[in-house]
Parts: C-alpha cells; sequence; structure tokens
C-alpha cells in the first residue's frame, strides 16, 4: 500500500530515501518542494531524476484535502469543512486581523473530552489526523487565498495533546526553515488539560505557546466543565503549567469560558486571579456560544466587564476574546464538521 509522503518530517524523508541509494539532498529538495512550493504530485517537483520519480510514485502519493465548503462570515472570518481519504470531515478557520493571517486547526476527528460547552465531541470520537491531514490545513488555506499564514493555534475539533506524535511532527514541518518557516512562537497549542502531554512538551526545545483551557478555578466546578480534571486535577494541571514555564520560559495562557450563572461570579474570578498569579499566567476570557445546551448561556454583558475588571485589580494580565465568526458556528467551541444547512 502506497504511503503519503506528507507524513514525513524532514529527518523521517531522509531515511526514507537512504533506501534508494540517492544521495541524502535528495530529501531535502522533496520537502521544499511539498511544504514551500505545496507541491500537488511528484511530477512538479523538476529539480529531480525522473527515474527517482517514478520510483516515488511506487511508493507513495502526495496527500491533500478537498474543501467540500466555505463558510464566510460578516466579520471577515471563513470557515472551510475538509474531507479526508476516508470520506469523513475536519474543518478549520481562516481569521484575518491586520497584519495577522491565524489559522485555527483541528488535530482530531471528533473529540473524546466531551466538554458540555463544546460542539467537537458531540459525535463522539472517531479517530487521530494523520501529519499530513494537520499540517494540509495550513497549506490548503495558504494556497487558496495566495497568503501566508502567520500564525497557528491548533484550537480546532480534537484534543492536540491526545495526538501527541503527529501534533509534534506537524510543528517540526510548520516551524522548520525548509518546510512552512514559521517561528515556534507564532504557533499556540491549546489543551484541554493532559498533563502527561504537556510535560512532555516542555521537553521539545521549542518555544512554542501553551493555551489551556481551565473554564473554572476549582475542582467541583471543572468536574463538570472539563470532565478530564477527574483524571488530573488543577493542582496536578498547575504543577504541569509552572514546570513548562520554567523550562521554556512562555507565559501560559489559561482559556476561562464564561457560562452564566456558573462560573462567572467575582468569587470565581479571585479563584482564578490566585491560580493565574501563581503560575505568572495571562487569561484569556470567552463568552460561552450559547449554543450547545441549555444550561451553556452567554453571560449578562455587564456581569463578564465585572468579571474581568476583578482579575485586572488583582493583577492578573487578561483580555477579552472579541468571538469571530458565530454566525458561521465558527467560534470557540462550535466546530462539529457538519455540513451547513442554510
Amino acid at each position: 500500500m502506497k504511503k503519503d509522503i506528507r507524513n514525513y518530517t524532514l529527518e523521517g524523508l531522509k531515511k526514507e530515501i537512504a533506501s534508494f541509494g540517492e544521495p541524502a539532498h535528495r530529501a531535502a529538495q522533496i520537502f521544499s518542494w511539498l511544504n514551500q512550493r505545496n507541491a500537488e504530485n511528484f511530477k512538479e517537483m523538476t529539480n529531480l531524476p525522473k527515474s527517482f520519480i517514478e520510483k516515488l510514485e511506487e511508493k507513495y502519493f502526495v496527500g491533500h484535502l478537498v474543501c467540500e465548503e466555505r463558510s464566510m462570515s460578516k466579520d471577515g472570518t471563513e470557515k472551510f469543512l475538509w474531507k479526508l481519504r476516508d470520506g469523513k470531515h475536519i474543518e478549520s478557520v481562516l481569521i484575518k486581523d491586520k497584519k495577522r493571517n491565524t489559522v485555527c486547526l483541528s488535530t482530531q476527528v471528533g473529540c473524546k473530552f466531551k466538554c458540555p460547552f463544546c460542539a467537537s465531541g458531540s459525535a463522539g470520537f472517531k479517530r487521530n489526523l494523520q501529519v499530513s491531514e494537520i499540517v494540509n490545513q495550513v497549506l490548503a488555506v495558504q494556497k487558496r487565498h495566495s497568503l501566508r499564514v502567520t500564525n497557528i493555534v491548533f484550537m480546532g475539533m480534537g484534543e492536540p495533546l491526545d495526538n501527541y506524535r503527529n501534533l509534534v511532527k506537524a510543528i517540526h514541518i510548520i516551524n522548520h526553515p525548509r518546510g512552512l518557516a514559521l517561528g515556534a512562537r507564532k504557533i499556540t497549542v491549546s489543551t484541554c488539560g493532559l498533563v502527561p502531554g504537556i510535560l512532555k512538551m516542555k521537553d521539545l526545545g521549542l518555544q512554542v505557546e501553551l493555551s489551556v483551557s481551565l473554564h473554572a478555578a476549582s475542582d467541583t466546578l471543572r468536574d463538570k466543565l472539563v470532565p478530564v480534571n477527574r483524571k488530573y486535577p488543577i493542582k496536578e494541571l498547575i504543577t504541569a503549567c509552572r514546570e513548562y514555564y520554567d523550562a521554556t520560559g512562555r507565559v501560559v495562557t489559561l482559556e476561562y469560558t464564561l457560562v452564566r450563572g456558573m462560573n462567572d461570579s467575582l468569587k470565581e474570578a479571585d479563584k482564578l486571579a490566585g491560580i493565574a498569579k501563581r503560575l505568572k499566567a495571562k487569561v484569556n476570557l470567552i463568552v460561552c456560544s450559547g449554543l450547545t445546551e441549555d444550561d451553556y448561556e452567554k453571560p449578562e454583558k455587564a456581569k463578564t466587564e465585572a468579571f474581568q475588571a476583578r482579575l485586572r485589580s488583582g493583577g492578573v494580565t487578561t483580555t477579552l476574546r472579541r468571538s469571530k465568526g458565530e454566525d458561521i458556528m465558527a467560534a470557540c467551541g462550535q466546530l462539529a464538521a457538519k455540513k451547513s444547512t442554510r
């Protein structure tokens, strides 16, 4: 069975190419064709010998995504529904903001962790994405819009650290100078709190940004809002985040979705401030989309503002994320890989 050649890092590709008896620089040539020029087949690789191309075609194929639907928000955000080779679907989102072109990437088809205000896990977990399926989301967006992606956030469908091996390979391809050449500090990995993955990430040697979906400042409430907390409670999560900060020097971002009447009180703000100060972390507040279950509604604007003010008065750096793409189901927690019914 043929293998997708886009699944290989440069080092992995060197090992593959060595079996052909070709010089080592061939791997670098192929890697650049795939990730810098986004070649769709081997025949486009004009500096490779024809005999070598024929050998490659016998063993490999160049994977790609099929765009089944594009949705454009009134705020300029664009959502893509991609069809994978096995017929399954994922979504990714392009957010343009002044000089930044940010792509929100998926890492899994579905999600295991079923946070109740997030739509991605509503249909259950199907499978991990391959390395090529992760990287191709970026390449496909760049090609469609003839633009350069400047920032990447792993905040789409799935839990990135649950697909750790493929995630890391994708990051290496995206970051490599012969790959997409995107700086590590322009890449953010979001997690619901998989402690083992955070501890492994700190030893990568890359200053990738870490974002943690906290959403509650006590175990009792977080058990409900982020069920994985039952396995990795807040104390363990804080320790792991602190180790990440100490190892990388990168400030951790705590994502906190405000849910009306549940975690939006000033008392909860004070608890959150305590955690943020212990971690020297910043807080990114998100207003609940209110589109998953009846119990998870948007808080009043005044309450949101009071919550943010309380954090700031406690010395915590905090921002209120302006939700983009909500009208096309592209905002935080809304991706579910479903065709539009409009």
